[in-house]
């Protein structure tokens, strides 16, 4: 996640808001975390629950996730990696 100041806030309105279109990015006071700012439709997105991203522990995850995991990590152990794709 992307930081700026307050400061850059007030200096640089248009950079700051541009990342928080792209993902919410953390405003720092003194060095320390104070605020995020991030798009509408993601704050919305987060408040009905309706963000699908989702951390699980290997333990938790879904059969179907871990079937896609599963089949992602054979195909990086043939070598094969992100680069081949078309």
């Amino acid at each position: 996640m992307r930081q700026f100041t307050t400061g850059d806030l007030n200096k640089q309105v248009g950079d700051v808001t541009d990342a928080a279109a792209r993902e919410p990015v953390v405003l720092t006071k003194h060095r320390k975390p104070r605020f995020v700012l991030m798009s509408y439709e993601h704050y919305e997105r987060m408040r009905a629950g309706g963000d699908p991203r989702r951390a699980y522990r290997v333990s938790e995850m879904p059969e179907e996730h871990r079937d896609l995991f599963l089949a992602e990590i054979d195909r990086l152990a043939r070598g094969e990696a992100y680069d081949d794709e078309p």
